[in-house]
């Protein structure tokens, strides 16, 4: 690779690390073709970027980026793929999703979600359980709407209540 193909990638890779707001680290080495092959149809099917980089190109990408993701560079070992998504618990779920088909890959090394850095594999739960900005959204509605709820149903039942009270005071006249 020619010192102007790989700035050309750097460039590239910088662009796509500034374009997405969630981004994780995976180590998916000891997959086999057919194994990467599974990953990358579920990455496409939840709407998860997989890019595999060399760790040079990508910390020279993550200095040139726009985000604070210098520690990120710190498990940047052995070989890494780059999952991005504009959900941040995309990446988490698949990864937690495939390993319960039997696969001991991909890991997690770090991530980079809600502007927030996540070091390590023991941080793939509580990455998978962050609520989506549509899931947030779905229980604001939810909170909201069960008060109004309440307050339909006591009013249909007063306006019941009410006409009950009525026709018994007419019936006594």
């Amino acid at each position: 690779m020619t010192k102007q193909e790989k700035t050309n990638l750097i460039g590239e890779l910088t662009q796509v690390l500034n374009e997405y707001p969630h981004i994780y680290l995976a180590d998916t080495s000891g997959l086999n073709a057919s194994q990467t092959q599974e990953l990358r149809k579920e990455c496409f099917n939840k709407n998860v970027k997989l890019i595999v980089v060399k760790n040079t190109l990508l910390k020279k990408a993550i200095d040139n980026s726009e985000k604070e993701l210098s520690e990120l560079e710190d498990v940047l070992k052995q070989p890494t793929a780059l999952m991005l998504s504009e959900v941040g618990n995309a990446p988490a779920k698949l990864i937690k999703n495939f390993r319960k088909k039997g696969f001991e890959k991909p890991t997690l090394k770090a991530a980079y979600v809600e502007e927030s850095i996540y070091v390590g594999e023991d941080k793939l739960d509580l990455l998978s359980a962050i609520k989506s900005k549509e899931e947030l959204i779905g229980d604001i509605i939810m909170l909201l709407k069960s008060p109004m709820s309440t307050v339909l149903s006591q009013l249909n039942s007063a306006k019941n209540i009410l006409a009950g009270v009525t026709k018994t005071l007419s019936e006594r006249n």
